[in-house]
């Protein structure tokens, strides 16, 4: 889990993945549930505002590390097809770096919206995995660990897929943003480990960090929509 902590670490403090979480705290009302928290940043950024803010992630050690780290949030083990809160218990829903991992996000945006009050606004977040942009002296054997990583994942494409999975359940006022995050310098290697593993490939990207010569571009989907019954 270290390694999983460092990558998430090194991707949450650059400067516009901040812009971009504030960007997705906004509509949300006064009381919150953060699926997939992980180490729980989010939740203790919202309850630091006052918000009634609460983590669920599926991950026990993950849990903990999060209420270690943010003891003014509240935090539940919780699977995010099987929320533990009330029909209608919030005002906003948001899930990030989260669906890609579930074998049928459909039935957690069908839970986002069961635990969503009338109004309340649901936001998606996440990469398409086969979409990184990586400046490399190898881009066929780029795309091909890009492709290889993403084909790990239960569903690794689900972020082109957000849009129609909040109108095929029944949010309304849907709209999807674009936001691209860049990677300059050798704060990403965690990132790029986790696509390559060890090796000449990671060592060469390396060395482009130490140059200066190093480039990395991940398109970052925002879909959100409004429950109106």
């Amino acid at each position: 889990m270290s390694t999983l902590l460092t990558m998430l670490d090194a991707f949450d403090d650059l400067p516009q993945v901040r812009n971009l979480r504030e960007h997705t705290y906004e509509a949300l009302g006064d009381t919150i549930v953060d699926v997939g928290c992980g180490s729980g940043r989010a939740v203790g950024e919202l309850a630091a505002r006052g918000v009634r803010a609460i983590g669920i992630d599926l991950d026990p050690a993950m849990i903990e590390v999060a209420i270690e780290r943010w003891p003014i949030g509240r935090f539940h083990v919780g699977d995010a097809t099987a929320l533990p809160l009330d029909d209608g218990a919030v005002t906003g829903y948001r899930a990030d770096k989260v669906l890609h991992t579930l074998a049928e996000p459909e039935l957690a945006v069908a839970e986002a919206r069961r635990v969503l009050a009338r109004n309340g606004r649901a936001v998606l977040i996440g990469q398409d995995w086969d979409t990184f942009v990586i400046d490399s002296d190898d881009p066929e054997l780029t795309r091909t660990l890009v492709h290889a990583r993403a084909d790990g994942m239960a569903n690794p494409r689900v972020a082109r897929r957000y849009r129609n999975l909040l109108l095929d359940n029944g949010f309304i006022d849907v709209t999807v943003e674009v936001h691209t995050i860049v990677w300059t310098d050798a704060g990403c290697l965690p990132v790029l480990a986790s696509i390559a593993g060890e090796g000449s490939w990671l060592d060469g990207q390396a060395a482009r960090a130490r140059n200066d010569r190093l480039f990395v571009a991940v398109p970052i989907f925002l879909a959100s929509g409004t429950r109106a019954d």
